[in-house]
């Protein structure tokens, strides 16, 4: 893949015309724009239409967690929209994820719509080894434990994960080429961390295996976003 195909520009906004304006300046340079939860709850399917309208495709990043009827139905919604790409979480379990990629197969065949990928958040970037284990009660060592939600997700039927770029090399070894990674938590070195706490640099982590950068503030937030956006395209060149 080029540059422009592997990285996917965040809609981090609050709104529907902020959502466009970045949309309108960035479409020419990337191929897939992430709509999650704020944004979605703000604009509703509106704004996918608007994505799709400039001919992009749409990560939409939901993290569906729920009964398995539930999330059932939540991926025939997300199928019927068009979406490319959207996620559960793997944390509701193998039943639940069974039952999101079952979805997404009998609509693409009953319906004619394209079968978007579905993928399992693992372990959020923002939690740590020492939250993860007295907060939520999970005594595995991180990299442990993302390997074996990862193997969850694949054996239910999904087409990759989202996890940090440090467990990418472990999870591509394991799973192999055809598994997607989905990075979030991607860091420039000219780039502050906010609250994220796994991060790696774009470069980092297409070497060790991310097929997808989700990235956002660390362009949107730089004095010239379009200038960032390129540097980071040239940083992951030839890989």
């Amino acid at each position: 893949m080029s540059p422009d195909q592997r990285i996917i520009l965040a809609l981090d906004v609050p709104g529907f015309d902020d959502a466009v304006e970045i949309i309108d300046r960035f479409h020419e340079h990337v191929e897939i724009f992430k709509v999650g939860s704020e944004l979605f709850t703000a604009s509703g399917p509106g704004i996918i239409e608007k994505v799709h309208a400039y001919g992009k495709k749409v990560f939409l990043d939901l993290k569906f967690h729920d009964i398995p009827t539930t999330v059932y139905k939540s991926a025939l919604a997300a199928a019927r929209l068009g979406v490319f790409m959207f996620n559960v979480h793997t944390l509701g379990g193998s039943a639940m994820m069974q039952q999101a990629a079952e979805a997404v197969r009998k609509v693409s065949l009953k319906e004619n719509v394209n079968r978007p990928k579905v993928i399992g958040v693992t372990i959020l970037t923002s939690m740590d080894q020492e939250r993860m284990q007295s907060e939520m009660g999970i005594s595995l060592r991180m990299s442990a434990q993302v390997k074996h939600l990862a193997s969850m997700a694949q054996r239910a039927g999904l087409d990759g994960v989202v996890a940090s770029a440090e467990e990418a090399e472990e999870i591509r070894a394991r799973f192999g080429r055809d598994f997607l990674i989905v990075t979030p938590g991607i860091r420039p070195v000219w780039a502050v961390a906010d609250d994220q706490k796994r991060t790696l640099t774009p470069r980092e982590a297409i070497k060790k295996g991310a097929d997808y950068l989700v990235i956002g503030r660390a362009v949107l937030s730089q004095p010239d976003p379009p200038g960032a956006l390129k540097r980071i395209e040239d940083e992951i060149a030839g890989f």
